[in-house]
């Protein structure tokens, strides 16, 4: 963003160390973990939720299921996601959008929570048009939160704050 926004934000990818119990595993223990091992044919493709950059192709990424929204509500959600196998560092930057949130055509669909992790709002939207939906969601002053999610799988992206 060029210029400072109206209501600041923190975009966060999810905790690194989630990953750290798969990366020495062989593929049939992962298994048991509800978890496998792909390796990267396409860039964009494989959205890595730890660091909020797209796989390589040839890359090996991890595919798990992973509970975003875990507060005690009726919201309350896991679903499927890729993280590089190499992420080690979590992307956390305020006012500023990593690549994966950038990538040309894809759509999100941002959904906005308040502290008792009670959907306000939701909203689907193009990359380009993300800075407008976030400063829109977080205008209303219920909203503490918002998951983002690629509108077309359903998968969850990553966490935007209210700062």
């Amino acid at each position: 963003m060029d210029n400072e926004p109206s209501h600041p934000f923190q975009v966060s990818g999810i905790p690194a160390y989630v990953v750290d119990e798969f990366r020495q595993l062989p593929d049939d223990e992962l298994k048991k973990r509800r978890a496998i091992r792909v390796v990267a044919d396409t860039k964009p493709g494989f959205p890595c939720r730890v660091s909020l950059k797209d796989a390589e192709v040839g890359e090996t990424v991890f595919l798990f299921n992973f509970e975003h929204l875990a507060g005690d509500s009726p919201y309350r959600s896991a679903g499927p996601i890729f993280v590089r196998e190499s992420a080690t560092e979590t992307y956390s930057r305020k006012n500023e959008f990593p690549d994966v949130l950038r990538v040309p055509g894809r759509l999100f669909s941002v959904r906005a929570y308040d502290k008792n992790d009670m959907l306000v709002a939701a909203d689907v939207v193009a990359s380009a048009d993300l800075d407008q939906v976030i400063q829109r969601l977080f205008s209303d002053k219920k909203t503490v939160y918002l998951h983002v999610h690629n509108a077309r799988p359903g998968c969850y992206s990553c966490r935007i704050d209210r700062v």
